[in-house]
């Protein structure tokens, strides 16, 4: 097969490659399409494969097969008398290489500025929100690796495929955000002036060309949770819908994206994809073309279409990001997109702010809905170590901002208003605090609402009892909201969340 290629005359005889090795990095990089790896090496036992380690790392670190086979190869390199030869292909302590070194690097945050930042959703400004989504969601971009893109590309779902998973639940859990944010407010004047928020927000991420999180933030004003809320939308100034208007025409899916694809293509430098767009567009490529052609020539021009289509998102990872994080805030916003609910839960909250009503017509979308989340199901599913985690660095930014006088406590009162930061109702304060609070304390409200909304099962049953409510209401001892399910004139009670 290898033969037919005719691709390995780029070598020189000491086993390097030649300058212009084009085609020698999309064979190395796509020919898991057609041969598998361990096959791939069998058949390149006679060229020494250092080339193929030093560009496609991740590939030997991955593939337990191709490891297997690659020690095999070790062996006989050895036995050949080629000792350095044979360190040269160790792959068994990779992660300690220098081209390693890309898969763990972090996107820079500013940490030189002493300068205090407010926690306090309501102080922030919308650039503060842009910018710091942004250096989220890049952060989580730029994880993703070239076998990320080809796994998704085989298996079309992100079945273990960590790195993608994470950056879906993100776009999940900001759209979702974005509609509890909107949700938490009691009064329609208070809610519109989030969603006002949120499209001046929109506007920044897309100076920004930070488009996978516009398309986030849109999704989640679009949702129909929110756009349900007429006494909402009356609040909403012209000029605002306008722009949510315009905004939604961009994201639009109609014919295949046709606004957004004219506007990304027009963006230079830093941009970040809609990685969903991309993704079809990728799966599309890989199924509508044959793997081989006649005589069963290996279709090399498919693998160089993928190749690049892939190779244009992994070149976005390199650019400089244009803005600095401030920390204290990243670990607000982390904890806070964290937190999941389901579908159900959010409609329960929709109509327990607006109840539905026979007398208002039903909303008839004018234009194509928009997609933020094109891969439902996926959400975030953070394990007790790493809630902890988010917790602690979030409790020391609180003290760090919050404790003026050092002395391990905060007022009450600004503990109420950064907690009101969080999504509708984070979790019920204990009754019995006064005056200042402690670390300690703060902490365990931050694990005990985390681990209710994370859906984590730590915790105990309710006590249930039949109680009559003339209003929609909520658990004293979760703050779940408790929803009401009709049947045969009986009220059946069901608590939305079973942790006490």
């Amino acid at each position: 097969m290898l033969q037919k290629w005719k691709l390995f005359k780029v070598f020189y005889l000491e086993g390097n490659a030649c300058q212009n090795n084009q085609l020698l990095k999309i064979i190395l990089a796509m020919h898991q399409f057609v041969i598998s790896s361990a096959d791939m090496l069998q058949k390149l036992i006679d060229l020494y494969p250092l080339y193929w380690i030093t560009e496609f790392w991740i590939m030997f670190k991955m593939d337990s097969k191709l490891s297997t086979t690659m020690k095999e190869f070790q062996e006989l390199v050895r036995a050949n008398g080629e000792e350095l030869h044979c360190r040269l292909i160790d792959t068994s302590q990779i992660n300690s290489r220098d081209w390693s070194r890309k898969l763990t690097q972090r996107v820079k945050a500013n940490t030189s500025k002493k300068r205090k930042v407010s926690l306090l959703f309501d102080h922030l400004e919308p650039e503060e929100l842009s910018d710091h989504l942004t250096y989220l969601e890049f952060k989580s971009f730029r994880r993703i690796s070239f076998s990320d893109y080809q796994n998704y590309i085989v298996n079309s779902c992100v079945k273990e495929n960590p790195t993608m998973e994470r950056s879906i639940s993100l776009c999940n859990g900001i759209s979702q955000w974005v509609q509890l944010m909107v949700l938490s407010r009691p009064t329609p004047q208070l809610r519109a002036e989030v969603f006002i928020k949120f499209i001046h927000v929109a506007q920044k991420l897309h100076q920004l060309q930070n488009f996978n999180t516009l398309m986030a933030v849109i999704g989640g004003l679009c949702h129909s949770s929110i756009s349900r809320l007429k006494e909402t939308s009356s609040c909403v100034p012209h000029d605002v819908i306008k722009v949510f208007n315009e905004m939604t025409e961009l994201l639009s899916s109609y014919r295949n994206y046709d606004s957004y694809r004219r506007a990304y293509n027009e963006c230079n430098n830093f941009k970040i994809p809609i990685l969903g767009v991309h993704l079809k567009d990728l799966i599309s490529l890989y199924e509508g073309m044959p793997d081989y052609l006649e005589d069963k020539k290996i279709n090399v021009y498919k693998l160089y279409s993928l190749y690049n289509h892939i190779d244009e998102l992994i070149q976005l990872q390199e650019m400089p990001l244009p803005l600095e994080a401030n920390m204290d805030l990243v670990h607000l916003l982390t904890l806070s997109l964290d937190l999941y609910y389901t579908e159900d839960e959010i409609y329960e909250l929709s109509y327990a702010r607006e109840p539905r009503s026979h007398r208002a017509a039903p909303l008839t979308p004018s234009k194509p809905p928009v997609v933020a989340d094109w891969a439902s199901g996926v959400a975030p599913k953070p394990d007790p170590k790493t809630i902890s985690k988010h917790v602690q660095r979030m409790v020391d930014s609180v003290f760090k901002n919050y404790d003026h006088d050092q002395d391990g406590y905060i007022s009450q009162e600004e503990f109420e208003k950064i907690a009101a930061s969080f999504p509708f109702s984070f979790c019920v304060m204990a009754k019995d605090w006064e005056g200042l609070i402690s670390r300690d304390e703060i902490t365990a409200y931050f694990m005990r609402a985390s681990s209710i909304y994370s859906k984590l099962g730590l915790g105990f049953a309710h006590n249930f009892q039949e109680t009559t409510y003339l209003r929609p209401t909520f658990c004293d001892n979760c703050a779940g909201f408790v929803s009401f399910l009709f049947s045969c004139g009986t009220i059946l009670w069901n608590y939305t969340f079973s942790i006490s």
